[in-house]
């Protein structure tokens, strides 16, 4: 998937890889300590790899497409810390989160200092556009978080809100990241509309696979509990799906789901409605429209493009 666009692809993220262990040496003990942990657990690096792949060709001067990689990143690696201050998560893919283990205020410390170094970040391509597309995406992301607040613990959460949510929360990230690399490698409004439409739906999807997850995964392979979201009061598609289906679910106080052991019985029983399936089948539709619509473009690009996609999918086989 990598270098499905280019041997350079691999490279400059290898570069961005680089760079996030520089930024989080550069700030002090504090970040290097809380939140060295959270950058360094980044997964696939998803972002990145829509910033590089995005821009089509091996640009002339690389730096401007690493630094806009790192940017997205680090935003994403503030959303996580943020978030689990807001959860009291104890862990993060099967780690010790920065709340667990330093406590609320350094959580919420680092996760600032990682969401103004993003932006420190990118200020040095010096391109207001490029500031702006990841200013919307942060205020997008804020946003997101409140709705999720104002929802939590409701059981009657309406389908288009709760992807509205997800829109705001995870996928104008990716929408962020696409756009960057097109602006960065000279591309224009129009280029970049097309591959940010891209973005919003494979993001949006991989919201959704998350969420199902969440009902499905087991511990050893996402980190967490299932049904975690149960226990923190955020209401996901399967749970909506499934009270839909099921009486017995749609009667369910949220609050009531007071420990680990009634999450996961809950979760078997939102399984057994099969609103995984059909949360899956929405996710899979939002993959599958945008490959579709993906514009015309370079072939060793669009099938770069087509196994990000897929590489989303494949998080939930």
């Amino acid at each position: 998937m990598v270098d499905a666009a280019g041997p350079w692809v691999g490279g400059l993220l290898g570069s961005v890889e680089e760079r996030l262990a520089e930024v989080g040496d550069s700030y002090g003990a504090l970040l290097a300590e809380h939140a060295g942990a959270t950058i360094a657990a980044g997964g696939k690096r998803l972002r990145p790899l829509l910033v590089l792949v995005a821009a089509g060709a091996e640009p002339l001067t690389p730096a401007g497409l690493v630094r806009a990689g790192v940017a997205v990143e680090l935003v994403h690696s503030a959303t996580l810390v943020h978030d689990d201050v807001l959860d009291a998560a104890a862990l993060r893919r099967g780690r010790p989160t920065v709340w667990a283990s330093a406590g609320r205020g350094a959580a919420t410390a680092a996760g600032d200092l990682l969401f103004a170094a993003a932006f420190a970040e990118l200020a040095r391509n010096e391109r207001a556009d490029e500031i702006r597309a990841l200013s919307r995406a942060g205020s997008a992301l804020a946003l997101g978080e409140l709705l999720q607040r104002e929802d939590a613990w409701k059981a009657d959460v309406p389908v288009a809100r709760y992807l509205h949510r997800c829109e705001l929360k995870t996928a104008r990230l990716f929408e962020a990241a696409c756009t960057l690399g097109v602006l960065e490698a000279g591309g224009g409004p129009q280029e970049a509309a097309g591959l940010a439409a891209f973005g919003r739906r494979i993001g949006l999807a991989f919201q959704l696979l998350d969420d199902v997850l969440d009902v499905s995964g087991p511990a050893e392979r996402t980190g967490k509990h299932r049904g975690t979201d149960l226990l923190d009061g955020t209401v996901t598609l399967p749970f909506i799906l499934a009270r839909e289906r099921s009486a017995a679910l749609a009667a369910v106080d949220p609050r009531a789901i007071g420990s680990p052991a009634q999450a996961a019985a809950l979760c078997d029983q939102i399984r057994a409605t099969g609103a995984l399936e059909a949360s899956r089948e929405q996710a899979l539709a939002l993959v599958d429209a945008a490959k579709e619509d993906l514009p015309h473009r370079d072939t060793a690009q669009r099938r770069a493009l087509e196994l990000i996609a897929d590489s989303v999918v494949a998080r939930y086989a």
